[in-house]
């Protein structure tokens, strides 16, 4: 009598441990990509360790050009990018709290067409045709995500590659041509010209890297060299007022005071506070308008405090107000603020976030346009300022409209105190290098806390208050001539533009070659599965 087989217990116990191991070979290389978007990061401030921007791509695209197929190549620049958001980011939590991982999850998945891009062009056998168009694409897939995560409703720019290289004025002449979207664009490239070296097996591709690499890596020396330093007229003497950490508004108002009054004779053409120096209504509170303007009498400079408070119609907005010793002479009113920090985008649906973080428990009032404000110098000659606030000098498109309206000179006030022992203060200070390169404009920063510094019309570090650091920072700063603007003034965005005209043109591309791939498959299976002739 015959029996049935029976599976046995370790039949099964094999077929779990397969699946394990499946899954397993699945997640690990999506758990180093996301540890790889990490990689980057260093490249910025506080690590400060810039050189790696141009190879710290390599190991995630990497991992995206071995992917088995794809979508999991996708899957894993959706990894990345969440690694990369997640890390440059991490200063957030207490402002945002859970909500950094779902910033990083939303944000991450911008990256999901970078791996697509880099598996499709860059999966072996590498030819010479593809490694030529990967140079171009892949650098423009990565700019079209870093300019749609920009976009002020979305949070703003934060953490652009090519803000690694804040420290470089030779590669921040690029800035200058195409602003900060095309440092960005060079890093890329030459990270994707490193990978096609590694990887190509023959001789053509890997020729092409290499020009490719070398041309763009000298471009930024190159244009530094040829194009003409902006044309000094004039200089002015700047003090930067930073008090540090005082929790109580008065004590930091006080604080203030008694740094600029601490300047004693020495000549200032214009003094900066920081945000948030003055929680008065200097509308209406005559005793602290009183001090300012008893302040800029004594230096016989313009004060220019930041206010942060409740105005007549019950709103909280926070201001650059310019004080002279005849009163406030103008202000300007904050118009991008900062998700969660200042206001809850959504707050009948997000609300909840501020009862597990510090978001914003009211959000604040923006203003309506940018405007210069027409300060002058101890002469009395025009000194019209840009002035910004805080998380604004993130804003490429600002600091062009301060420089096209005549701003002699880009001024930002910040606070930082929330963030102060991470890596945001000198990421933050290390934006005015950029609008500085960008425009070819002069920029301070004056910061209650965080980093105060200065900046030439190139992007030159002239002078720094460092976090651990109190009191007053007084620099000469060489202004350019009024006319003066640079290539990126003129032209604006047209990088970010080229970059999604060509993303959209390698998209429309992939997709019509895939159709006719699956066009062609169906005719092919159509004509096998009829019959060659009347059956017998």
């Amino acid at each position: 009598m015959s029996r049935r087989p029976v599976l046995s217990p370790p039949a099964l116990g094999a077929s779990d441990a397969r699946d394990r191991d499946a899954r397993a070979h699945r997640y690990r290389p999506r758990v180093a990509a996301l540890a790889a978007g990490a990689l980057p990061v260093l490249a910025f401030p506080s690590a400060g360790l810039a050189e790696l921007a141009w190879v710290g791509l390599v190991p995630g695209l990497l991992l995206m050009q071995r992917a088995p197929g794809a979508r999991e190549a996708a899957v894993r620049g959706w990894w990345f990018g969440a690694g990369f958001i997640l890390t440059a980011m991490y200063w957030l939590i207490p402002s945002i709290g859970p909500g950094l991982p779902l910033l990083a999850i939303v944000f991450g998945a911008l990256q999901a067409g970078l791996g697509l891009t880099v598996w499709l062009l860059l999966h072996p056998p590498l030819t010479a045709r593809r490694a030529l168009l990967a140079l171009a694409v892949v650098p423009a897939v990565w700019l079209t995500t870093e300019y749609a995560r920009s976009w002020h409703a979305l949070g703003g720019p934060w953490a652009l590659l090519g803000a690694t290289q804040w420290k470089h004025p030779t590669v921040l002449a690029l800035a200058s041509a195409g602003g900060i979207w095309l440092v960005s664009a060079a890093v890329v490239a030459v990270n994707t010209g490193v990978l096609i070296l590694l990887t190509a097996t023959e001789a053509r591709p890997r020729a092409v890297a290499a020009l490719a690499t070398v041309l763009v890596l000298a471009a930024g020396p190159l244009l530094f060299a040829l194009r003409a330093a902006p044309a000094p007229a004039g200089a002015v003497t700047v003090a930067l007022i930073q008090p540090g950490i005082v929790e109580d508004p008065q004590a930091r108002f006080d604080a203030s005071a008694a740094a600029t009054a601490g300047l004693g004779a020495r000549p200032v053409d214009l003094v900066v506070w920081g945000e948030s120096s003055s929680t008065a209504d200097l509308d209406r509170d005559p005793a602290a308008l009183a001090t300012l303007r008893r302040l800029a009498a004594d230096t016989g400079a313009g004060i220019l405090a930041g206010e942060d408070a409740r105005k007549a119609d019950g709103r909280i907005s926070k201001d650059a107000v310019l004080v002279s010793p005849d009163g406030i002479t103008d202000r300007y009113r904050k118009i991008r603020l900062v998700p969660f920090g200042e206001y809850i985008p959504l707050r009948p649906l997000l609300g909840w976030v501020a009862g597990v973080s510090r978001a914003a428990g009211e959000n604040r009032a923006p203003g309506t346009a940018f405007h210069v404000l027409p300060a002058t110098d101890r002469t009395g000659a025009p000194l019209p300022v840009g002035a910004l606030i805080c998380f604004e000098s993130a804003f490429p498109d600002m600091s062009r409209a301060a420089a096209r309206d005549g701003a002699r000179m880009l001024v930002y006030q910040s606070s930082t105190s929330t963030f102060q022992r991470t890596w945001a203060p000198e990421q933050h200070v290390s934006l005015a290098a950029i609008r500085a390169a960008e425009t070819g404009r002069p920029a301070v920063q004056a910061s209650l806390t965080g980093v105060s510094a200065a900046f030439d019309a190139q992007g030159r570090e002239l002078a720094r208050l460092g976090t651990d650091r109190t009191g007053a920072l007084t620099v000469r700063l060489p202004l350019t001539a009024p006319s003066t603007l640079t290539w990126y003034d003129r032209v604006g965005d047209v990088v970010p533009a080229a970059a999604l005209l060509v993303t959209a043109a390698a998209a429309v591309t992939g997709g019509a070659a895939r159709l006719r791939r699956r066009t062609a498959g169906a005719e092919a299976g159509a004509e096998e599965g009829q019959p060659s002739g009347p059956a017998a």
